[in-house]
């Protein structure tokens, strides 16, 4: 697999998306998506001009970190569990998924520096999926006001894994909705300006209803 060309398509078609709603291409940040693959494809991606690089488990971003390290921003994209917010917080840059209080004072406690958050929304309600319901977003963001160490610079969610199109946007509209609600109430530690939203197979109509950062896995870096 041939991650330059897979990253020539998705900028093409990031650009196409954009060039839909008259956004610029800058806003986007594309996140490629690790998980499923070597230390060696995941350095193979940072050369080919991928910086930010995405874990879903605390394991696996320790361990690409160790040989890695600061040639990559980091973003931690899956469920943090609190006991070990310790093993990552020092190498991540920014975490996508903080939908726990119990997390959050573990990264106020052990950041030595303001860490970017993105609070998890389930947005479609589905039982499967961890996050907030859309409710209780604005309470547990001011809720978090004490903690230093604990930037809100946006929301994230995952949206249902069908093809209903209808949906998938309903989705994407709820979140940026939400996240303008919040911008409104114009909290200092909760900018909250950007939307982590759309993947693999929905990131085009995520960046036409507002997203700001995507995280492409399959398509950018393989399977394996």
């Amino acid at each position: 697999m041939d991650v330059i060309t897979n990253l020539a398509n998705i900028e093409t078609k990031v650009q196409e998306a954009c060039e839909k709603v008259n956004r610029k291409t800058d806003e986007i940040t594309i996140i490629g998506v690790t998980k499923y693959v070597t230390i060696e494809r995941t350095e193979e991606a940072i050369r080919s001009g991928i910086t930010n690089i995405g874990e879903n488990r605390a394991e696996e971003l320790t361990k690409k970190y160790s040989q890695i390290q600061d040639k990559a921003t980091w973003h931690f994209i899956g469920t943090l569990q609190s006991r070990k917010v310790k093993d990552v917080i020092d190498k991540v840059d920014v975490i996508h998924s903080l939908d726990r209080m119990s997390v959050a004072k573990q990264i106020d406690k052990r950041a030595s520096s303001p860490i970017d958050c993105f609070i998890q929304v389930n947005v479609s309600g589905e039982e499967a999926k961890h996050g907030l319901a859309p409710n209780e977003v604005l309470p547990f963001i001011k809720e978090l006001e004490p903690y230093k160490n604990v930037r809100i610079v946006g929301l994230m969610t995952m949206a249902p894994h069908v093809e209903d199109e209808s949906l998938l946007r309903r989705t994407f509209k709820d979140l940026a909705a939400l996240r303008d609600m919040i911008q409104h109430e114009q909290l200092s530690h909760a900018p909250c300006a950007y939307l982590s939203m759309g993947m693999s197979n929905d990131y085009e109509i995520a960046i036409e209803e507002g997203a700001t950062h995507i995280r492409i896995g399959s398509k950018l870096v393989g399977a394996n």
